[in-house]
């Protein structure tokens, strides 16, 4: 790769017609989210258009680097208001880099990748299909469960037996 130079890097654009959530509601917010964003501005903007009643939800999508951005983001605006429906998908989106020749007789290399892409849709309204993957709501029913949640049954059991801490006697040397 010594014989080459990076050249440009083309993208595939995000659509607000691609969000591959069904049953979106007409009327939201897409907050879109890259690695350089601050976390302040998008919150700030977010929980403004929120706190207006402007719109009752809000897609956060974040791309390669900006995914854990964009999961904090929406994390924090969920608490903030008690969102409590939501629905997450993850998706590629393919980008080409083109590697240019520093020697002549060289090609032009093509490298395809495909980045992953994170959307997380945040509604205070039920969503209209609860039984799609990726759901989750505050109450009720769990991603992993098939009916409501039951409550009553113990939700975490421990395959071992924990044993009580036993400490060790201080020995005395008695010379």
């Amino acid at each position: 790769m010594e014989n080459y130079f990076k050249g440009k890097n083309v993208e595939e654009e995000l659509q607000r017609d691609k969000i591959p959530i069904k049953n979106l509601p007409e009327n939201f917010l897409w907050m879109q989210v890259k690695g350089g964003s601050k976390m302040a501005n998008l919150l700030s903007h977010a929980s403004g258009i929120l706190e207006d009643k402007a719109v009752t939800a809000v897609v956060w999508t974040g791309t390669g680097v900006g995914i854990p951005k964009a999961i904090s983001c929406a994390e924090i605006l969920k608490r903030r208001f008690s969102i409590e429906h939501q629905v997450t998908k993850l998706a590629y989106k393919n980008v080409e880099e083109f590697w240019e020749p520093k020697v002549d007789g060289l090609e032009t290399i093509v490298v395809k990748r495909q980045i992953p892409v994170i959307y997380i849709l945040l509604s205070v309204n039920m969503v209209p299909d609860s039984s799609q993957n990726g759901y989750q709501s505050l109450q009720g029913k769990k991603f992993w469960q098939k009916g409501p949640a039951n409550n009553s049954q113990k939700q975490h059991q421990s395959y071992k037996s924990k044993k009580p801490f036993k400490h060790k006697k201080n020995q005395t040397n008695t010379s």
